[in-house]
C-alpha cells in the first residue's frame, strides 16, 4: 500500500534533503585521485553528526557504511574500500541519510579527471534520464510512464537500464511502496497522487542491463565489465506538481 504523506512529513523531509544535498556538494570539493572511498565514507558520517543527522542505511539489513561508493563497472551498493581512486574513474555515492527521524535519499556521480568520452556520455545520458523521469511525474502520470520515458531516451544512446534495481517509496522506513521501474514493463502501475513520496534513480550501463553479486553480497556490478552510472533524487507530489527535495535548486529552476 502506498502510504500519503503529511505536509508535516514532507517539511521534515525536505529539511533532510537539504542536508543531503549539502553533502553531495561537500563531496565534489573531495573527489579527486588519490583519495579513497572509505576515507569519503568517513567524512560523510562525521559530517552528517556534526549536522544533527544520521547514516539511516548504516545496519539496515547489515549494510555496514554510511555511503554506497560505486566505481567504474559497480552497479550499486559498493562497499567502500582502501584503494585510491584513479584519473579516469567514475564513482557514484549514494545514501540515506536521517535528520530528525525523516529521511531522503540520493546518489550523484562524480568524475575523476579527465574521464573518456564513453564514460562523459553515460554521465550525461544518466542524469538527463533522471530530468525526464522527474518530468514525467506530474499530476495525470502513472508510475509505469517513468520508466517508459526513461528507457526510451536511453535507447537512443545504445546504452541499457538495469532492471534489478528499481526507485521506491520512501518515509519513515527506507523502502517503501510503490516500486518506480525505470524501464518499460508494459503496465503503467498506480497513479501519482498528491502526498506520495518517493526516488527515481536510474542505473545505466554502457552494455548489458545484467548484473551480477560480489561475494560480500551486496555489490551489483555488470556481468560485461561495462561502466555502469547512477543519479537519484527523492520527491513529493504536492498541489503544485513535484517538488525534489533534494535538490530546491532544481525546484527554484522549473518554477
Amino acid at each position: 500500500m502506498i502510504s500519503i504523506k503529511s505536509q508535516t512529513m514532507i517539511d521534515g523531509m525536505k529539511r533532510a534533503g537539504r542536508l543531503l544535498r549539502s553533502i553531495h556538494e561537500e563531496l565534489q570539493k573531495r573527489v579527486k585521485p588519490g583519495v579513497t572511498t572509505l576515507e569519503l565514507d568517513a567524512f560523510v558520517e562525521s559530517y552528517l553528526r556534526q549536522h544533527g543527522g544520521l547514516p539511516a542505511q548504516k545496519g539496515y539489513m547489515g549494510f555496514p557504511y554510511a555511503t554506497c561508493a560505486s566505481v567504474n563497472d559497480e552497479v550499486c551498493h559498493g562497499f567502500p574500500t582502501n584503494i585510491p581512486l584513479k584519473e579516469g574513474d567514475i564513482l557514484t555515492i549514494d545514501m540515506v541519510i536521517s535528520l530528525d527521524g525523516y529521511l531522503a535519499d540520493s546518489a550523484w556521480s562524480y568524475a575523476l579527471g579527465n574521464i573518456s568520452e564513453e564514460a562523459k556520455e553515460l554521465m550525461e545520458v544518466t542524469e538527463e534520464a533522471l530530468l525526464r523521469g522527474i518530468a514525467v511525474a506530474n499530476n495525470g502520470a502513472h508510475f509505469g510512464d517513468i520508466g517508459v520515458e526513461i528507457e526510451n531516451f536511453v535507447r537512443t544512446h545504445g546504452f541499457s537500464v538495469v532492471r534489478d534495481f528499481v526507485g521506491h517509496g520512501i518515509g519513515r522506513k527506507i523502502h517503501e511502496d510503490p516500486q518506480v521501474l525505470h524501464y518499460n514493463a508494459g503496465i503503467r502501475g498506480p497513479k501519482i497522487r498528491k502526498g506520495m513520496v518517493f526516488t527515481i534513480e536510474p542505473m545505466i550501463n554502457v552494455g548489458d542491463w545484467k548484473v551480477k553479486l560480489d561475494s560480500n553480497g551486496w555489490t551489483a556490478r555488470t556481468r560485461d565489465g561495462s561502466l555502469s552510472c547512477q543519479y537519484e533524487h527523492t520527491m513529493a507530489m504536492t498541489d503544485n506538481g513535484i517538488w525534489v527535495l533534494t535538490d530546491e535548486g532544481f525546484n527554484e529552476e522549473t518554477a
